[in-house]
């Protein structure tokens, strides 16, 4: 008879080493969006909080990433989300503050609707930045590229509307609100993401 192995409550589940080697130890927030597939649009997110030495979920929500999924080197226009871990250091939207410890710039021009359809609405009413290719400890708006604009930038976490997204990750209302309010930059927040085999290697 031969049982299931059992999963180390140590380790953020099915993330590899090659991604868990670069969670600081000071991390105790991690934020898993773990994609369908390589060219899928669907994903799923889940946080997790460090207790002691484990790692516990706290809360899990449907997502959407890149429309034409993921990649290992993102570039302007591709329309793929970058695979890796990046921190969470920074936030705003069009609406107030919803008791965030995160900084938080409150701007309904910043955070205008990224086009006219009546579903892109309300995508930034809040949005959370994902610090790839820009300046941690700056507004989401920002427009700095450390790496230079062909790589892209002004990635960020932000509502779904039902689809997939330029680049960025999608997740519903309730799960904003939900994250604003439970990020800790004490915590060092990051979040890890990508397709489902990219994560586990």
């Amino acid at each position: 008879m031969s049982t299931a192995p059992v999963a180390d409550p140590t380790r953020v589940p099915d993330v590899g080493d090659r991604l868990y080697r670069q969670i600081s130890r000071d991390t105790g927030q991690v934020l898993v969006v773990y994609g369908d597939g390589e060219n899928s649009p669907d994903s799923t997110a889940v946080l997790y909080m460090r207790e002691g030495p484990e790692w516990r979920p706290m809360a899990t929500w449907p997502a959407h990433n890149g429309r034409n999924g993921w990649t290992g080197r993102h570039r302007e226009g591709d329309e793929r989300s970058p695979i890796g871990v990046f921190g969470l250091s920074d936030a705003g939207g069009v609406l107030d503050d919803p008791g965030t410890r995160l900084p938080y710039l409150q701007d309904a021009n910043s955070f205008a609707p990224p086009n006219r359809a009546e579903a892109h609405q309300h995508d930034f009413d809040y949005v959370i930045a994902i610090d790839y290719n820009r300046r941690p400890g700056h507004p989401p708006d920002d427009g700095a590229r450390p790496e230079g604009d062909a790589k892209g930038g002004g990635i960020w976490l932000h509502l779904d509307h039902g689809d997939g997204t330029s680049a960025c990750v999608s997740v519903p209302m309730d799960a904003m609100q939900f994250l604003l309010r439970t990020l800790d930059p004490a915590r060092r927040p990051v979040m890890v993401m990508g397709d489902r085999q990219e994560l586990r290697a």
